[in-house]
């Protein structure tokens, strides 16, 4: 990596509860709930500032979902990496274990609800932001932006 060029770092949470975050050189912090539309999240992945280096969560289908579910959270996520690419935005895949444990937060328990769960990850992405209002839709992209940004900077 170039020490002397100044990076951006973006987080990814794919699927349509998910977001996208973006952590600015001035130290901004840009969100966006996962765009409803191809054209929207082009327009927001196309804008992103030169030297942005990404984060896009890798995850896969459950059994608890439908098949169509399942094949549109598919096209969801290759839809992602399509527009990263076409956009020649440098990213990485990371699994949600790896980003976690790479943050220090205590892994989800078994007998944990989902909501439980998630609103704890929102808790920790509002102490590490306070001067926004983060929202259960991009709690999750600001840790992995965070994770990112982590990642670059202590190779």
């Amino acid at each position: 990596m170039d020490r002397g060029v100044s990076y951006c770092y973006l987080g990814i949470d794919p699927g349509k509860s998910g977001g996208i975050a973006l952590l600015a050189r001035d130290e901004e912090v840009l969100t966006w709930k996962m765009p409803s539309s191809d054209k929207d999240l082009w327009e927001i992945i196309e804008a992103l500032p030169l030297h942005t280096k990404g984060m896009l969560e890798l995850v896969h289908s459950s059994p608890q979902m439908g098949v169509k579910s399942s094949f549109t959270f598919g096209q969801g996520f290759g839809k992602l990496q399509m527009a990263l690419t076409a956009a020649e935005v440098s990213f990485e895949e990371v699994r949600p274990q790896a980003w976690i444990k790479g943050l220090s937060i205590p892994s989800k328990h078994k007998i944990e609800k989902p909501s439980v769960w998630k609103n704890r990850l929102r808790e920790k992405a509002q102490k590490l932001y306070p001067r926004i209002t983060v929202t259960l839709a991009i709690a999750d992209a600001l840790l992995i932006a965070t994770f990112c940004k982590r990642s670059y900077l202590s190779k």
